[in-house]
Parts: structure tokens; C-alpha cells; sequence
């Protein structure tokens, strides 16, 4: 057949009337188990694939998640967190016939005006918010559209929708106990975007412990997490004096800018710094010295997330029931070449 097949040749070609063949092919009562055998071989021989537009008029359903992401679409491309939170999130909806649609913005406004469309379209079942805030107007709107949502991130203080979400404290005190452990006194991270709520958990959790552990000094600058900006500030700290002896990166991608800042520097790595980076991707063990990170699961994370979005888009627990929270492994740490002793000036016993 050199065009594509439709219902109505299956239909001829089975003998049977279009809506036999839509109730075959649906999955609905209405013909015998020998008919749908019939019906559906027929089909896969002409290599029929339904409509998926016409399909989600039938079934009051689009099959389709979406995910607007408010960040340069520029750095994406090299952003390994997004790259394996997006391939877990999509082979879990692909396993389920569902599809993402994603789309770039360049505001929260913009974004809910999409989420908007979006419904009122009916081009999506449900949405997925990312880079939580701490004071985000976005749960509540969508939840007052009656849009099915799950925010990645947490934890929520007063969930209005369901959220999955990693411990963000505990990986910071692994690291600053590993790093005072090793004789560090002097420390410095590169955060991420002021006003995201793990930024601020992570900010929390960084200040802590200066006067348990007794750090000389403890330092935090925000970034965006781009090479560019990790590199502009990794250079501030390391001509700063006195020089942090250790740093710690939100993410690989400042981190690996920093360590090239580093040499840039005439420095060695980790004789006169130590570096740890946030989330192992490959960027960490491409690099010389490997860099030590905290690791976690991302392909997972996502996975766990449309999970959860699609148990609340099928109405599968009611609200009283509903699970608000899916809390994941937390990052551990996993020391590699870039750690080691505080240089020997400075080092504390």
C-alpha cells in the first residue's frame, strides 16, 4: 500500500464494519476475542499506526506530558543533569504510550501561560515543574486549572500538588565532614541560582557546620551553573587571599570550568585545591585528576517522577489517599582524584 493504511481499509479487509475496528484497536467491548486477534493482525500487516490526535478526541486524552523549562536553551545541550532527568522521564511515559512535548521559556509567566494553552488545547495531560522556587506561584496555578502536576523538587512546606524530591543536606555534610577530615580549613561553593529552594537548602546546610567543625573560613558565591560562570568565579576565589584550599560545585559542568581555571592558574589539583562536584556524569571522569562528586541516580529520579504524574493523570488514588511525597536516594559521596590533603601550610591537625 503506498499510502498510509486506515481504519476503513482494516475494516474491508477484515470484513467488518470502522467501529469494530475501533473497538479492536481501543481495546473496547463490543467484538469477540477471534474478531480483535483478527483485527489487530490485520493491522500490524499493514503496518497501521493510529492517529495519535484523532485518539486523544476519542479517549478525552492527548497521551502527552509536558516540561517547560525556564533556562537558555544554549546550555542545555551541555547540561548532563537535564540530559539524564529528561531520558528517565521519557522511558518511563514511552513505556506507558506516553509522549513529553518540551518547550523552552523565558519567564514563570511565560511558562504558565503555556501550561494555559497547554490544557485549554487539551495537547497535555499533565506537567511537570521544574526548578523549584522558594516562593513559587506555579503549584498553586496549576492546581487551581485543575491541571495534573508534579513538581520535581522539594520538600513543599504546604503541597498542593504531589512532589519527588532528594534530601539536599545530608550530601553537604558528607562533604564538609570528608573535607575537614583531610585537614581542609578553608572552604568555598559554587552555588547555584539564588531563590531555587534547593539552592537555599543546600546554602542552609553549607553555613551549619562552621562553628561545630571549626572552619576558618566558609564561603559561598552564586552562579548560574554554566562553565562560564563557574570559571569567573572559581578565578575569584582562587586569587582571593586567603585562598580557599577546597571547593565545592552545584554541578559537574562549573566544576569541570573550575578545575581548568585551576591549571589555568598554575595550580595543582588536589596538592594545592581540592575539587567536589555535584552529580557524576561522565564530564567527572573524562577530566585529569577525575573529580570526586556527589552522586546520585538522575535517570531514576525522572523515572520515579513520571511515575508519580501518571498515577495522579489516571485517578488512581483519591486526594485523601494521594502520595505528596516520593523522596529518592540522597547523593552520596564518592571521593576520585581531585580531593586530597590540605596543603601542608595549612593544614590543621
Amino acid at each position: 500500500m503506498s499510502r498510509r493504511p486506515t481504519i476503513t481499509d482494516i475494516a474491508i479487509a477484515a470484513g467488518v464494519s470502522k467501529g469494530a475496528v475501533s473497538y479492536a484497536l481501543n481495546g473496547r467491548p463490543g467484538v469477540s476475542a477471534a474478531t480483535r486477534e483478527r483485527i489487530l493482525a490485520i493491522a500490524a500487516e499493514m503496518g497501521f499506526v493510529p492517529n495519535r490526535a484523532a485518539r486523544s478526541l476519542s479517549v478525552s486524552s492527548a497521551q502527552a506530558v509536558g516540561l517547560a523549562l525556564c533556562r537558555d536553551a544554549r546550555t542545555l545541550g551541555i547540561e548532563p543533569y537535564f540530559m539524564e532527568l529528561i531520558s528517565g522521564i521519557e522511558a518511563t511515559l514511552s513505556a506507558n504510550s506516553f509522549g513529553l512535548t518540551l518547550q523552552i521559556v523565558g519567564s514563570t509567566e511565560e511558562e504558565l501561560d503555556v501550561y494555559r494553552r497547554w490544557w485549554a488545547e487539551r495537547r497535555v495531560d499533565g506537567v511537570l515543574l521544574c526548578d523549584i522556587k522558594l516562593s513559587d506561584p506555579r503549584p498553586q496555578a496549576v492546581a487551581a486549572m485543575g491541571l495534573p502536576a508534579v513538581a520535581i523538587g522539594g520538600p513543599l512546606a504546604e503541597p498542593v500538588i504531589p512532589f519527588v524530591w532528594h534530601d539536599d543536606v545530608e550530601p553537604v555534610w558528607q562533604v564538609l565532614r570528608y573535607l575537614h577530615t583531610l585537614g581542609h580549613r578553608r572552604i568555598a561553593r559554587v552555588a547555584g541560582i539564588e531563590g531555587l529552594l534547593h539552592t537555599s537548602i543546600r546554602d542552609g546546610a553549607f553555613d551549619e557546620p562552621v562553628g561545630e567543625l571549626g572552619f576558618e573560613n566558609v564561603e559561598i558565591v552564586h552562579g548560574d551553573y554554566t562553565g562560564e560562570e563557574g570559571a569567573r568565579l572559581t578565578r575569584r576565589l582562587l586569587t582571593s587571599r586567603p585562598m580557599p584550599t577546597a571547593i565545592l560545585y552545584d554541578n559537574d559542568v562549573t566544576a569541570v570550568a573550575g578545575l581548568n581555571v585551576a591549571h589555568e592558574l598554575g595550580l595543582k589539583v588536589p596538592h594545592d585545591v581540592s575539587i567536589v562536584a555535584w552529580d557524576d556524569s561522565p564530564l567527572c571522569r573524562l577530566t585529569h585528576p577525575s573529580l570526586t562528586t556527589l552522586t546520585r541516580d538522575i535517570p531514576s529520579y525522572g523515572s520515579k517522577v513520571s511515575d508519580l504524574l501518571l498515577s495522579v493523570i489516571g485517578q488512581e488514588q483519591s486526594m485523601e489517599s494521594r502520595t505528596f511525597s516520593v523522596q529518592c536516594e540522597p547523593a552520596q559521596l564518592l571521593p576520585r582524584g581531585s580531593t586530597g590533603p590540605a596543603p601542608a601550610r595549612t593544614a590543621v591537625a
